[in-house]
């Protein structure tokens, strides 16, 4: 290790197939790890890399996101959204997004411009003209969303169906590819009829990425949101309470 020493506080996101954030101590390789930021505490800490590196990939790499296009964000009041909000009015975009009554002044504390309450309101009826959305809900939903997207606009989805770039991007086998190709093959479809572009986001560890989030965090642009810090004993009622889907923004487990 030459980035960091002993006694430098950091956060970070595990490598994929190195995952194991529930345990006491990890080994993990310097490249996927950033400094924490200053003035946070260590649960804000915990609760940032894994949506925040998937908004970041999605919004920053991905779309490429900018000033003054229109994005929408489903569920802005989850894990994801409430960093994706955030970041997306950090690059100067105009934010939609979907909540139910009860979060909608969360949202709009965030930067959210246009917020529909996805129990009395259809977005695909009033959306119009956006240059990229980001799905992180089921099938129906994600076809939905294409009908609002401006030709030549992007959805990315981190919620899937996987398509063939992201199987040739990992080096997945033929038989693999073949079923992704399958699998995505509808949603493909019709993102070609109305000229959408359309991938499939699977998140990375990356400390560099982490490190420009930190930066963000520390200037106050981006702030994390949490909804509960469940202590180490009670990880089963906490996963408990993310699988309800009720909760807001992240849900994070206090080892000590």
């Amino acid at each position: 290790v030459s980035r960091f020493k002993v006694g430098d506080e950091i956060f970070a996101r595990p490598a994929d197939f190195k995952i194991g954030a529930f345990a006491e101590y990890i080994s993990l390789n310097e490249n996927d790890v950033a400094l924490k930021p200053k003035n946070i505490s260590f649960e804000e800490a915990a609760s940032i890399p894994l949506v925040a590196l998937t908004v970041w990939q999605a919004f920053v790499e991905k779309a490429k996101l900018k000033k003054d296009q229109k994005v929408f964000i489903q569920a802005g009041s989850g894990g994801v959204g409430t960093i994706a909000i955030q970041l997306a009015k950090h690059l100067g975009a105009t934010v939609a997004t979907t909540t139910s009554a009860t979060n909608i002044k969360l949202v709009n504390s965030l930067g959210a411009n246009l917020v529909i309450d996805y129990k009395t309101q259809d977005f695909e009826a009033i959306l119009k003209d956006y240059d990229l959305v980001l799905n992180n809900q089921d099938a129906k939903t994600l076809e939905k969303s294409l009908k609002i997207i401006k030709p030549g606009g992007k959805l990315i989805s981190i919620s899937g169906p996987p398509d063939v770039a992201f199987a040739k991007e990992n080096g997945l086998s033929w038989f693999m590819k073949t079923a992704i190709f399958f699998l995505s093959r509808k949603v493909k479809q019709l993102a070609k009829k109305g000229n959408v572009n359309y991938s499939f986001l699977f998140m990375q560890a990356n400390g560099k990425q982490l490190s420009e989030i930190s930066s963000l965090i520390e200037s106050g642009a981006i702030r994390p949101i949490i909804d509960t810090v469940f202590p180490f004993e009670q990880i089963n009622e906490a996963m408990s309470y993310v699988e309800s889907g009720h909760a807001k923004g992240k849900v994070v487990i206090k080892i000590k």
